[in-house]
């Protein structure tokens, strides 16, 4: 999964309004300057978030944008999904059928059945991520979701940064 860069600014501009909770509206001009973006980008984003309802608008000189629902009730893979389509696109197979106009693979597929698993796993945990917690900075914590097919241990978690310490240091020391 890549994250665009409309992806990243959408959902950058969506907290900076749930920020100030479902009552209250910011303008484009509030919203792109607050997170350095060109007002027309902010205007593009924003009709995004809007056509897929988790936003709403508001005419006239005291209107703006404002989050359509509470913080709590928006979670990432809404926002992300919206922004930026499904996690797998539907027409995968048949972007990368090779020569042929048909994948050779299409009656049984293990790439297919492998990135749908992929799908699986990172809607599991997107969608059990609320805009609110992110605002609140809770720390992403995958273990928090006991729907989640999977599991990491602390002991896991410990072994794979010291992993990472150890190349770091034989890093270090092929350069001396």
């Amino acid at each position: 999964m890549r994250i665009t860069a409309v992806e990243e600014y959408g959902l950058r501009c969506l907290l900076n309004l749930a920020r100030g909770g479902i009552d209250k509206q910011m303008s484009i001009s509030e919203i792109a300057e607050n997170e350095g973006l060109s007002v027309p980008y902010a205007s593009k984003l924003l009709s995004i978030l809007r056509k897929q309802g988790l936003v709403t608008a508001s005419r006239g000189r005291s209107g703006g944008f404002h989050i359509s629902r509470l913080p709590e009730q928006i979670t990432l893979y809404e926002v992300l999904t919206a922004l930026g389509g499904p996690l797998i696109d539907p027409n995968h197979c048949s972007k990368y059928s090779g020569q042929l106009e048909q994948c050779v693979h299409i009656d049984y597929c293990t790439v297919h059945d492998v990135l749908g698993g992929l799908a699986g796993y990172i809607q599991t945990f997107l969608t059990g991520t609320t805009i609110k917690e992110i605002i609140d900075g809770l720390p992403v914590d995958f273990r928090k979701h006991p729907e989640a097919p999977f599991e990491i241990s602390d002991k896991a978690l410990e072994g794979e940064l010291s992993t990472i310490e150890h190349t770091e240091k034989e890093e270090m020391k092929s350069k001396e």
